[in-house]
């Protein structure tokens, strides 16, 4: 994957998806004051085509090969339900796996949380997994 130039806001506004995408993308915004906002677009590691909006850019280590620039946090529209991913962790797991039992109807995997409407989510609970996401990252930008 790789950020590519296109307008976010017109992707949001294109989405059969947009109303939760605005709600979600606010939110973040919020909790991510000052850090970059960009479309990503390319194959994920599945090998599926995929386009996220990518909040901050971090240098993630891999346990082989050479460091990548990532995004934070990234929001992404799926066939049947959204994505997002939080590419933080404190301790040895990712925040979304330490607060899965709280951020509502959701499913978690390693660093992602999917869910069919953003009123699926306990926005606070959200929210504050994104606070504490920047807090942990403050070399991102």
């Amino acid at each position: 994957m790789e950020m590519v130039a296109d307008d976010v806001r017109a992707f949001i506004d294109s989405s059969d998806r947009s109303d939760d995408l605005r709600v979600l993308d606010e939110m973040i915004l919020a909790a991510m004051p000052g850090l970059s906002r960009t479309l990503w677009r390319g194959k994920m590691w599945g090998g599926t085509e995929q386009q996220i909006i990518g909040y901050g850019v971090i240098h993630q280590k891999r346990p082989k090969g050479a460091d990548v620039e990532w995004f934070l946090v990234g929001l992404a529209v799926q066939k049947r339900h959204l994505s997002v991913y939080v590419n933080a962790a404190e301790g040895s797991a990712y925040l979304v796996q330490q607060r899965s039992a709280l951020l509502g109807n959701v499913k978690v995997g390693a660093a992602a949380v999917t869910f069919a409407a953003a009123s699926d989510l306990n926005l606070e609970e959200f929210r504050d997994m994104l606070t504490r996401a920047r807090e942990l990252s403050p070399d991102a930008t």
